[in-house]
């Protein structure tokens, strides 16, 4: 019999039974009432610990054992105060805990004494008050993390294994229920791999016992985030543990209960046990007598409103919690009836970082397959060849195609398999990217699988398990499986082999559910059945049939196995026609429709060799079909002779079927051009629409507004994209134009035509980047908004004037670097100052709903609202004016917002820094004195006026250009994205021409200088020299240098670090660089005037991939040929878009030099207005903005870095090494100031 279904102790059932009558009460905080006693080091010890090494005050666990009668007083104190459950003071009670203080060998001392005592004094209050008490043995997460690395440059590295934690939980457990606890509660979980582990050494001692104790889990939500510290949401942590059967789940520590409210709704909206909550006494508080602020009555209140809201059937409290809160919590809840156990809809549950749920009927479960070395020989070359940051790449790719859950394989006769799995699923527990979807373990090994089951805390599926080496095997994985908290994937294997016909398909897969079910204990929705896709068309008969059989399987499967899922790896069906990818996507395409019309829930795919069904060429579909339903006995012949004819052919479609649609009404045909971006006939339409209507008014209000809303919509459900919407808008825009002048004639007979409101935008003072913003306006402009633009560099008073003039409803202010956030700090002052109502919005890539939520909306008493997205934008407006829904929206922005101050305020003194010195002291260092530096080919600037466009094309890296269109993912990966792959490769198109162009006709002027000095550096500065004889310094550099207390020994960065000192006795060198793309913004007018928005955006991206890829080619001229340090580098442009060379070239204003005001520096150092056209604005944005600029550093061991927070003593030193006033520094370095 599974452990979780034997019966509870008579103990158990007495607390089932009293959580299902009233809200039950938990004591308070052990360890703040063991400081009230003010104990010193002796007060730990007794004779049995007299020769203990070390310092034992401060483990709080051993009093049970020395100073048992401090311990009983507690315990009593709480029972007094009304609690009906006390924990044990077993917090630190395993040999990992204890090994801090080399006690490894007390441990089971520890939980018998702790459980012994806090039973002899549950009974005595429980005789002397005649109620029930019960005895919770306390399990702490352990100091170690079976999620996370310690060392952030191994993040593989574990500091504790699966194994040592189950042992480690074992012997704890053993101990306490010797001693005598009614339950078990693993409290304080920040790891949900160190609770799997917990709770299966529980689950393995229960094995030992006739009857099991309840348990209780006790999760902690870290910070506002909602996540635990290794990451996963409440959602998705409870899907994880679900399988264990808690009598209850729920939240302690970490936060008060007022911070605590939004997560524990969570967890009682998705848990169907009883729900508990033990907060701390709101926030840490060194000057209240508990350490922390909240009053007894406060805690109270906050709890008892819980209650009021049914959340909760368990409450406590946590840090900082007394007697005196215990009893007012008691006093508020017990007026209120316990939370009533929600009935949920059966559901698949999986989780990453976050939850995947899954019912029958829902849309496909796409299984990423590229993970894979059987499937994918790229992939296996990346692991032979110790590619680990390629491999990730691959999976991180399939997550942006859409992938709902990664298959991860490594069944190779040459690779360490069980090595290579523990490794990767480490590495991607490091990702949140791609961690953040289920992962699907796939072996043939079962110790591969286990070794997996061991690395993942989320709610995982195991591929597979089979009856082929016969039930007693198969049911002890199975049991493991989900002692391991993991579903299966059964394939239609048993003793006599592989299923191939429908019979034996449906009588395995029968067989091996009621196994799983009755005997195993499993949870049918747990159960996913591969009734094995087998390849057709091979031109052997007895294969003709396996599709047929498999889709019929999956249709007779579903019955007979209730709640049980269907799988099956896909591509194995068009094995046959390997090297002719139009007929396997096409195969593909069609096999899915046909089983997922059959009930066919998931499956192993890869998505970029995917067709839309509705779009395979009728005849192509005709003979697939024909094969795959084995229609008539030559369907494969005719396959295989057609296969040929459109053998990487592509799609062509003649022009009488793309000019189709010219045959509908002219409300159709508007419609279909606003949809599909086309403006070919977008005037002779509109004129005919004129002709009909009698007024352009009713044109623009009728079948325009009617295709806008259609593009509105589309967009809104994610079936169109930004660029599409883009294009949409030139349509409207170019109908609008046509109009005009009609318009204007009836102006006097109809002046106010309706709009959803009027909405101003502009890039404000000192900065000048813009394409974000166009795009906002674009799309607010086709969901009939009136939008103004300002532009660039507007200053605060142009724009609040001409909000005031023109009658702005809402105003959006935009910014890409860190000044510009200061910037919308004062236009927030100032709209206050002034009066202003109308709501402020905030966007640009600088940007963050916690900065508007902290440091801008504070400033301002009306709205203001952080806008991440453009595709937002709409959706925020409509919600601003429209009346029904204002009140509700900006009171839930309010209430974020507010959530988000109290947690920046919580937080405020938390982070742990070295002071300047001590950072200084741990700087990088290397042995300066017989290190070979290289000196520069070319000393001095080089500059080049005219750098050839096509050459620098090929340094194109075109990732950037989809992310301006809203368009996630990695080229040229992102060209086969399942669900925008087709729009990508339209942008991509559309980029290409417009490039040819742009080369053609020689638009841009791509301009630079270069500087290469004799460089020292000295302290944090370095210092630039003429010549070699460091007796002239043309100028000094000044960086910034990291802070923030390191988990791990290791060194604190400054980019001077990667420069000699001065005193090592050699002279080093360092550069400084400025690229120009010039003519941009004058082309881009060109369409803007010609109202064609979309390409004006492409070519304002299209510019900003050449000043990326001019900083790339100039970079390797400087690494082989003007400074020369690597002459013989050979990298391919993905090689250098990776940055797999020497040196870096970091920039100012950017993580490893946040300070703006350096660039200065750099235009000095290369006259750069004269050499390059370039100049910086009064916030020192780079104009054009097509502009990149920083500096070089040649060490081996330089990288990138981020200088994090910084302290007061960093700040100081740095105004006085500027020469600026602290006050100048501090506004410049704001987003870094950490006091």
């Amino acid at each position: 019999m599974p452990s979780t279904n034997k019966p509870l102790t008579a103990k158990g059932q007495q607390l089932a039974g009293l959580l299902e009558e009233r809200i039950v009460f938990l004591d308070g905080a052990m360890g703040t009432m063991i400081q009230q006693h003010s104990l010193e080091e002796a007060d730990f010890r007794d004779e049995s610990l007299a020769d203990a090494p070390g310092n034992l005050k401060g483990n709080n666990d051993l009093l049970s054992i020395t100073r048992p009668e401090i311990i009983e007083e507690i315990h009593r104190d709480f029972l007094l105060a009304g609690s009906d459950i006390i924990e044990t003071n077993t917090f630190s009670g395993t040999t990992i805990a204890q090994a801090d203080y080399g006690l490894e060998s007390r441990v089971r001392d520890i939980n018998l004494h702790a459980a012994q005592l806090a039973r002899k004094v549950a009974d005595e209050i429980e005789a002397q008050e005649g109620r029930p008490i019960f005895v919770a043995g306390a399990i702490g997460p352990t100091n170690r993390t079976a999620s996370m690395s310690p060392d952030v440059n191994r993040p593989e590295y574990r500091a504790t294994s699966y194994e040592e934690l189950h042992q480690a939980y074992y012997e704890q457990v053993e101990a306490l229920v010797e001693g005598g606890v009614d339950l078990l509660l693993p409290e304080t979980v920040f790891d949900t791999l160190n609770l799997k582990a917990c709770l299966h050494a529980i689950e393995d001692f229960f094995d030992t016992r006739e009857e099991r104790l309840p348990v209780i889990i006790s999760v902690t939500i870290t910070d506002q985030s909602g996540r635990t510290l290794s990451g996963q949401t409440v959602e998705a942590c409870w899907n994880s543990i679900r399988y264990a059967k808690p009598l209850c789940v729920g939240l302690n520590c970490a936060l008060g209960a007022d911070l605590m409210r939004p997560f524990l709704q969570d967890l009682s909206r998705v848990a169907d046990c009883h729900v508990h909550v033990y907060p701390n006494a709101g926030l840490p508080n060194p000057l209240a007598p508990t350490g922390y602020d909240e009053t007894p009555d406060h805690t109270g209140s906050a709890v008892g409103g819980f209650a009021k809201d049914g959340l909760v059937n368990l409450v406590g409290g946590c840090c900082g919690t007394t007697p005196d809160h215990i009893r007012a919590v008691v006093r508020e809840v017990s007026q209120y009836p316990p939370r009533p156990r929600p009935q949920l809809p059966e559901r698949q549950r999986f989780s990453g970082l976050e939850a995947f749920n899954h019912a029958i009927g829902d849309s496909f479960v796409m299984v990423g397959e590229r993970s894979n070395v059987t499937g994918s020989p790229r992939f296996k070359k990346m692991i032979t060849n110790d590619d680990w940051d390629g491999a990730l790449a691959v999976a991180a790719q399939q997550v942006e195609n859409g992938a709902n859950v990664i298959d991860v394989n490594f069944d190779e006769g040459l690779l360490d398999s069980e090595a290579c799995m523990t490794k990767f699923l480490n590495l991607i527990a490091s990702e949140p990217a791609i961690a953040r979807v289920p992962i699907m373990i796939d072996s043939s090994k079962w110790s591969v699988i286990e070794a997996g089951l061991r690395c993942v805390q989320g709610k995982c599926i195991v591929n597979s398990i089979s009856l082929k080496e016969g039930e007693a095997t198969f049911l002890e994985q199975a049991r493991l499986c989900r002692r391991y908290g993991a579903a299966v994937v059964v394939m239609a294997f048993d003793e006599k082999g592989q299923a191939a016909t429908r019979e034996d398909k449906v009588r395995i897969c029968s067989r091996a559910y009621k196994l799983l079910v009755e005997q195993a204990g499993l949870d049918p929705n747990d159960i996913i059945f591969d009734p094995n896709v087998l390849t057709v068309a091979t031109g052997m008969e007895e294969h003709n049939n396996y599709a047929v059989d498999f889709i019929e399987a999956v249709r007779e499967i579903k019955a007979a196995c209730p709640g049980a899922r269907t799988s099956g790896g896909i591509s194995n069906i068009s094995f046959s026609f390997r090297g002719n990818n139009p007929v396997r996507e096409a195969m593909h395409a069609a096999f899915l429709y046909h089983s997922i019309e059959a009930g066919l829930d998931m499956g192993i795919v890869n998505a970029g060799m995917l067709e839309i069904y509705e779009e395979i060429e009728p005849e192509l579909l005709k003979k697939v079909e024909d094969v795959l339903l084995n229609r008539h006995p030559d369907a494969t012949e005719a396959l295989i002779t057609f296969a040929e004819s459109v053998k990487d052919s592509g799609k062509k479609e003649d022009d009488s079927a793309k000019l189709a649609w010219r045959e509908g009404t002219v409300e159709e045909r508007l419609a279909h051009a606003l949809v599909k971006g086309i403006v070919d006939f977008i005037e002779p339409d509109t004129e005919e629409a004129r002709q009909q209507l009698g007024r352009p008014l009713e044109v623009i209000e009728g079948p325009l507004m009617d295709g806008m809303k259609i593009v509105g919509d589309l967009f809104g459900a994610g079936k169109m994209f930004l660029p599409q919407v883009v294009k949409s808008a030139r349509v409207m825009k170019r109908a609008v134009a046509y109009l005009t002048p009609y318009l204007e004639a009836e102006k006097a007979e109809n002046p106010n035509a309706r709009s959803q409101g009027k909405f101003l935008i502009a890039t404000v003072k000192g900065d000048v980047h813009d394409i974000g913003k166009n795009i906002v306006g674009v799309v607010l402009a086709c969901n009939n908004y009136e939008v103004k633009d300002l532009g660039v560099m507007v200053d605060c008073d142009t724009i609040l004037k001409e909000a005031e003039a023109w009658g702005a409803d809402i105003v959006g202010l935009s910014g890409l670097i860190t000044p510009s956030l200061d910037e919308m700090i004062y236009v927030a002052q100032e709209m206050q100052r002034r009066g202003f109502k109308q709501p402020l919005l905030i966007g640009g890539a600088t940007t963050s709903a916690a900065h508007t939520a902290i440091k801008i909306a504070p400033h301002y008493d009306q709205p203001v609202i952080r806008v991440g997205d453009a595709s937002l934008a709409t959706g925020v407006c409509n919600n601003l004016l429209n009346p029904d829904k204002s009140e509700a929206y900006l009171t839930q922005i309010k209430e974020e917002q507010s959530v988000q101050r109290a947690h920046f305020e919580a937080n405020q003194g938390k982070t742990e820094f070295l002071t300047l010195e001590e950072a200084r002291a741990k700087r990088f260092t290397c042995d300066w004195e017989q290190a070979e530096l290289k000196t520069p080919n070319t000393i001095g600037i080089t500059i080049d006026d005219a750098i050839d466009l096509e050459t620098l094309s090929e340094y194109f890296d075109y990732s950037p250009l989809f992310w301006t269109w809203g368009l996630k993912g990695v080229y040229p990966r992102i060209l086969q994205h399942a669900t925008y792959g087709e729009q990508a490769r339209s942008i991509l198109s559309d980029a290409k021409a417009m490039l040819e162009r742009i080369i053609k006709e020689q638009r841009f002027r791509a301009r630079r200088a270069v500087g290469l000095f004799p460089a020292n550096s000295h302290g944090d500065d370095i210092e630039i020299y003429a010549d070699a004889s460091r007796s002239e310094i043309l100028n000094t550099l000044h960086t910034l240098r990291q802070q923030k207390r390191k988990a791990k020994d290791g060194a604190y960065f400054a980019l001077s670090d990667f420069v000699a000192p001065k005193d090592c006795g050699q002279v080093d060198a360092c550069g400084a660089f400025v690229c120009s793309i010039e003519g941009v913004d004058a082309f881009a007018k060109e369409f803007e005037d010609a109202q064609d928005d979309y390409n004006a955006i492409m070519v304002k991206a299209i510019g900003d991939r050449f000043a990326e890829a001019l900083a790339e080619e100039t970079h390797a001229h400087v690494r082989k040929e003007l400074w020369g340090y690597a002459p013989d580098e050979e990298l391919d442009n993905e090689a250098l878009i990776r940055e797999r060379y020497r040196g870096i070239r970091p920039a100012a204003g950017y993580p490893s030099q946040p300070d703006h005001t350096e660039k200065a520096l750099i235009w000095e150092l290369l006259d750069a207005e004269e050499t390059t056209g370039a100049t910086l604005t009064e916030n020192f944005a780079m104009s054009p903005g097509s502009c990149v600029s920083g500096l070089y550093f040649a060490h081996p061991e330089a990288k990138y870095f981020q200088v994090g927070p910084i302290q007061k003593d960093q700040v100081e030193s740095y105004a006085e090494r500027k020469g600026l006033s602290l006050e100048t520094c501090e506004k410049w370095l704001a987003p870094n100031k950490a006091y």
